[in-house]
């Protein structure tokens, strides 16, 4: 019985270790994606920042990227910058590669 319990915590321990991966990545390339939009609307180092904190939060508002895309593109193009959803998601889905292996290579 300890063999199966033992598999059973490691398996929860795993299953617990890929969600927190999982989450960090997404973090990290919603950061990422908040600094490739805030260099395309010409913010300061510091407006940088801040926008790409913003864009970390707007994920929680709903599950799924809609809310990061809808607030990223909405932002570009209020700043008159040219920009489509197909161009966000783009830009999503390499920022997500550079994030894992950012996060990959911490480990």
């Amino acid at each position: 019985m300890t063999n199966f319990n033992d598999r059973e915590r490691g398996e929860e321990a795993k299953s617990a270790h890929d969600e927190e991966m999982h989450f960090r990545i997404h973090a990290r390339r919603n950061r990422l994606l908040g600094q490739w939009a805030a260099e395309r609307m010409g913010l300061s180092s510091a407006e940088a920042e801040s926008y790409a904190k913003g864009v970390v939060q707007a994920d929680f508002e709903e599950a799924g990227d809609e809310d990061v895309v809808r607030k990223v593109l909405g932002d570009l193009i209020s700043a008159g910058v040219e920009a489509s959803e197909a161009d966000i998601r783009a830009a999503l889905t390499a920022r997500e590669i550079e994030a894992r292996r950012m996060l990959m290579g911490e480990g």
